[in-house]
């Protein structure tokens, strides 16, 4: 299916993007203000790299600490002055809480997350489809979204967590109001493929010229390479889920490990490289300029197609893969 929907020329992605879930997370990534001085210099060294997305939400950060990342990425672009300045874009989400019933609800959402930023945000996106458990909730959320960007106060939106059923639902209700999705977000990595190999969401969002954006590309850290059987695991929720997996994935992380070692890059890079070998935008984390300069040198190559599909049939083969997000629809 495709509508002819005037679509907004102003927002331009990059080919990777950082993510900012730990700018402000404490229950997981332990974060801490003193940790600011550092994420300024990731958000500065992403910039000037040409890494210009930063994906934030309305509810990321713990208890008080809600909205701390849309909090940190607006002072940071504010004060930032260089290279790529002009290509920097903000993209949050907004929650579909229980409480947001209205389309003024997800307006004055956008609003306030505009206001935590110190600007309009560039992209706004769904957090998540209430498909699974509240259908009947989705419309008028979609119908706000639609009015932020109707009325200019975002450059685009999108939408996070749908599969294929509730995307062409969500596609054909917003281009009846001439609005297009730019964007849609899944979790998706070597140990999550499910979105494009199982719902062939690539192929649909092709045909709707949607840009789909790779959440979570390094698996939560199980990607990096950095861990192993033989060694700690981080503190925290990660440490359960890394003992789970790890073990069952080794096939995966030994051919990494090669294909890494055979081109002078990191694990990481090489996970990241495949996301981007896909054709979606990874975004992945970084709480310090280390990790930062190590997501950049995703960039600037590629895997060969033998080293894509040798790491495609391995991670096929594997037992067990990264759980799903709960909200993911079908």
């Amino acid at each position: 299916m495709k509508v002819n929907i005037q679509t907004n020329q102003e927002l331009s992605l990059p080919m990777m993007g950082c993510g900012t879930w730990a700018w402000g997370n404490r229950l997981i990534w332990q974060y801490d203000e003193s940790m600011d001085k550092q994420l300024k210099g990731v958000f500065d060294l992403c910039v000037s790299n040409g890494v210009t997305l930063f994906d934030t939400g309305d509810s990321y950060g713990t208890g008080k600490l809600n909205g701390r990342s849309e909090q940190l990425l607006g002072q940071f672009a504010k004060a930032y002055q260089g290279l790529n300045q002009e290509n920097i874009c903000i993209a949050t989400k907004i929650a579909a809480y229980p409480w947001r019933l209205t389309r003024q609800s997800i307006i004055n959402a956008g609003k306030s997350s505009s206001q935590r930023i110190g600007r309009n945000a560039d992209l706004v996106q769904m957090h998540w489809s209430t498909a699974n458990y509240a259908p009947w909730q989705e419309g008028r959320l979609l119908d706000g979204l639609a009015e932020l960007y109707q009325r200019g106060l975002v450059k685009g939106i999108g939408l996070s967590n749908y599969g294929p059923k509730r995307l062409q639902w969500a596609y054909k209700k917003l281009a009846e109001r001439g609005v297009p999705i730019a964007t849609l977000q899944v979790q998706y990595s070597l140990l999550s493929t499910y979105p494009i190999t199982k719902l062939g969401l690539k192929q649909i969002c092709d045909d709707m010229e949607i840009k789909l954006i790779a959440y979570s590309p390094l698996c939560l850290g199980i990607l990096t390479g950095k861990f192993s059987i033989k060694g700690k695991y981080p503190p925290g929720i990660r440490r359960f889920l890394f003992g789970q997996l790890i073990p069952k994935v080794e096939p995966l992380l030994s051919c990494l490990h090669n294909i890494a070692a055979s081109k002078n890059k990191t694990v990481a890079q090489v996970a990241l490289n495949w996301c981007i070998c896909k054709g979606t935008i990874p975004i992945p984390g970084a709480k310090n300029t280390k990790q930062a300069q190590e997501n950049i040198g995703a960039l600037g190559w590629h895997l060969d197609s033998g080293e894509v599909e040798e790491l495609d049939r391995i991670a096929a083969s594997l037992d067990r893969k990264m759980v799903q997000n709960v909200f993911q629809t079908h």
